[in-house]
């Protein structure tokens, strides 16, 4: 990763534009062209520098489901299990944990009704139960990872 790439990812961790054509706009601010930022953008992707790169929608206020979901799964079925949770769509993101429930997730849903079916879907694909513990309270975080 070079410095280029720090700054792709500090600035774009702040904003992305909302414009015609975004990437370029961001190019722009960042001293390069547009050809270069997405072809960076796909490289740390495919070298896993990124986990991933688009919008954060909150579900709830477009009418879907939202949920922090675990899993206790033996070690030795660990990266089978991971990958089958990881194949649904609705899971927005997954956590190794070292704790008892070292596997979990965020399920996000088109509508609240269907978070219950998914995880249905994910039990019945894995063979393992998971813990459904909807969110309570929300809590807003600005985080930001300087590179």
């Amino acid at each position: 990763m070079d410095e280029t790439d720090r700054a792709i990812i500090n600035r774009l961790q702040e904003s992305f534009p909302i414009a015609h054509r975004p990437y370029r706009q961001a190019a722009q601010a960042l001293g390069i062209d547009e050809a270069e930022l997405i072809q960076r953008i796909e490289q740390m992707l495919e070298q896993r520098q990124l986990s991933r790169f688009g919008p954060l929608y909150h579900a709830e206020k477009l009418g879907g489901g939202l949920s922090l979901c675990a899993m206790n799964v033996p070690e030795d079925q660990f990266e089978r299990v991971a990958e089958q949770v990881n194949a649904f769509p609705e899971v927005a993101h997954n956590y190794a944990r070292d704790h008892r429930f070292n596997i979990w997730f965020v399920l996000a849903t088109e509508t609240p009704q269907r978070i219950d079916s998914v995880l249905k879907a994910i039990e019945q694909t894995t063979g393992y139960p998971v813990y459904n513990m909807p969110k309570e309270e929300e809590f807003f975080v600005g985080l930001r990872f300087h590179v």
